[in-house]
């Protein structure tokens, strides 16, 4: 499926009986409202709003995650995250599709250049979930050509540039890729002299912990680059026992785990709460490492926090917790060349 406004990332197909585990779960995942709904004993009125926002950016959610949610609980911080709401079709100014204008830093289909020393490549339009808040829901991944071709043409890239010595995998979701497909990309990249690190960004450990299988653990392990997999959890609550067990397994194999977290109204605004998040994370083995400002993307002001409330909540956490347990609030601005600490942005008055 196309990244755009009416289809949204793509998802992961039928397998087959014979198929992972993780890809028959992501088979199985909840795509109908209503059904979701109906699963938590949430209230019926949600139902009309819900089917609107999703034919704009279609409802998937994995079964496993949905049931870290509270039922009846409309307020849940885990069902904000995938719940569709009406106030999606609201285009207030500075919302757009593109909010970090990505479609004019890819000198190669799929492949992104906006950092020195960094090159990140979307490898696939697919999700493990679809979180409402998502920089890319409107992203044009059916304009992106399938298979080898494109990769041949990102490792050419990659190989002509001795400045690059990190790439990272994004998407939709690397870790939906077939674990053959995952090892092919990785070991090619593995043979260009001057990379040193494959970064991978991914919710699926979280979302969908038996992604993390001996498959994936294996061509992880065996790499020549070193391994960072950069998590995505926005609340404590979504990191269950298996998420910590997929972390314990990731850490066995030598992967440096980090994770970034949006700051999302309804969700996480709150000192506290990312504290328990961050103590959390680390009792896992991960480190906190960016909160990110939420990115102006359209369907999602809802989410919004103001600047100045988004600084007094990481004041506030930077004073009861260690300096390594804090993650650096940022915002990433189109143009720049690296992630823009908040505290240098003018005030929200200020700006107005």
């Amino acid at each position: 499926m196309s990244g755009n406004q009416s289809d949204g990332p793509g998802v992961v197909g039928d397998p087959g009986d014979s198929a992972p585990t993780w890809r028959r779960q992501l088979a199985g995942a909840i795509r109908d409202p209503g059904e979701l709904v109906r699963l938590l004993g949430l209230p019926e009125d949600l139902l009309p709003g819900a089917r609107a926002a999703a034919k704009l950016f279609p409802l998937l959610v994995p079964r496993g995650f949905a049931a870290l949610m509270r039922r009846g609980d409309p307020g849940d911080p885990l069902l904000r995250q995938v719940l569709p709401l009406d106030r999606e079709a609201d285009e207030p100014p500075g919302y757009i599709a593109d909010p970090l204008r990505e479609s004019s830093c890819s000198p190669v289909p799929g492949l992104l250049r906006k950092y020195a020393g960094r090159a990140l490549l979307v490898v696939t339009g697919a999700c493990a979930i679809h979180c409402r808040y998502c920089f890319r829901r409107h992203f044009p991944y059916g304009d992106i050509p399938g298979g080898r071709s494109r990769w041949e043409a990102a490792l050419a890239h990659v190989a002509a540039d001795p400045s690059i010595n990190e790439l990272i995998l994004s998407g939709g979701d690397p870790l939906t890729l077939p674990d053959g497909q995952l090892a092919e990309l990785a070991e090619a990249f593995a043979a260009i002299p001057h990379l040193r690190r494959l970064r991978i960004h991914s919710r699926l450990p979280v979302v969908l912990p038996a992604r993390v299988d001996d498959a994936l653990i294996s061509w992880f392990a065996r790499g020549r680059l070193a391994p960072v997999l950069v998590i995505h959890a926005n609340h404590a609550n979504e990191l269950g026992d298996e998420a910590a067990a997929a972390c314990a397994r990731l850490r066995s194999a030598g992967v440096t785990l980090l994770n970034q977290s949006v700051l999302l109204a309804g969700v996480n605004d709150d000192a506290e709460v990312l504290a328990q998040l961050s103590e959390r994370l680390f009792a896992l083995g991960v480190l906190p490492y960016y909160l990110h400002a939420l990115d102006r993307v359209r369907g999602a002001a809802h989410f919004a926090v103001a600047d100045a409330r988004a600084l007094a909540i990481a004041g506030a956490l930077a004073q009861h917790l260690p300096g390594y347990l804090v993650p650096r609030l940022v915002r990433e601005e189109p143009g720049a060349t690296g992630k823009t600490p908040l505290g240098w942005m003018p005030s929200v008055a200020e700006s107005a």
